[in-house]
């Protein structure tokens, strides 16, 4: 069984205060975009990953697609699968690839095997997993707060707007991202400006608080976003805590103009 992991952005991304158990509370908008990874799940006598595309750091026991098999297998007999995962979404980028990874291993294991889990409860697996994986279970926009993993509705449409998304070859760690970050409440919140301003007034109202502590050390990046806006971007961002950089644009533009190794686009 075959299923395409998808990405996200973040529209905003608001640092509002640090939490008593070391972690921080965030409000963003966590909004899914057509930026694949290619999972394929099939029966095998032994358990197996492999990978292809992208190459993937570290231990493959650690692998995300892994260990959500495994949270499975806890509760639920399912047989051994071979599990092969095409990666093409960049790594360490803050667009959620692993976690969709993790996320849509789960939704394709509860079909493929007929668990019958429903949404709420592949959620609770996915939250086992990490903070962003719970979003890719219904993977349609939601307001994400506290460490991520609180959702509530929020009213977004960018439907036939064009999307750039581009990766400078630099790696932030969540570590860099969060130092020289202050934590404090946006007003109006992220879901105030998103539901109750033009897109074209969100480049003075909707702010990734990690640009605070990256653009200093990273100038490529901040120089990406000056880019797309200087290409006539109604709004463009850093997302999540990586190095990738978006825009969003009223109609398509002529991607060949933009001198960068790695570009993704398409219409929302």
């Amino acid at each position: 069984m075959v299923s395409f992991p998808n990405a996200k952005i973040n529209l905003g991304l608001n640092i509002t205060s640090k939490r008593i158990d070391g972690y921080h509370n965030i409000a963003s908008c966590f909004y899914p975009i057509p930026w694949h990874d290619i999972l394929e799940i099939i029966p095998s006598e032994k358990l197996k990953f492999t990978n292809s595309g992208i190459s993937i750091p570290g231990n493959i026991e650690d692998n995300l697609c892994l260990k959500a098999f495994h949270l499975l297998k806890k509760e639920y007999d399912i047989p051994n699968v071979h599990i092969h995962l095409h990666k093409i979404i960049p790594i360490g980028a803050g667009l959620g690839g692993g976690s969709s990874d993790a996320a849509f291993t789960l939704k394709t294991l509860n079909k493929k095997f007929k668990l019958r889990i429903d949404n709420q409860h592949l959620e609770y697996y996915a939250a086992q997993l990490g903070s962003d994986c719970p979003f890719f279970i219904k993977n349609s926009p939601i307001l994400a707060t506290e460490t991520g993993t609180t959702f509530s509705p929020v009213s977004v449409e960018l439907s036939k707007k064009f999307l750039i998304v581009m990766k400078p070859d630099i790696h932030i760690s969540t570590a860099e991202a969060y130092v020289g970050v202050t934590p404090k409440p946006l007003k109006p919140t992220v879901k105030d400006i998103i539901e109750n301003s033009p897109i074209t007034k969100w480049r003075d109202l909707l702010h990734n608080d990690f640009e605070d502590s990256i653009f200093p050390n990273h100038p490529e990046i901040e120089s990406i976003k000056k880019e797309l806006y200087k290409k006539g971007a109604s709004f463009a961002s850093m997302t999540g805590s990586g190095s990738a950089v978006y825009g969003i644009f009223e109609e398509a533009i002529n991607t060949k103009t933009f001198n960068n190794s790695m570009l993704y686009s398409a219409y929302l």
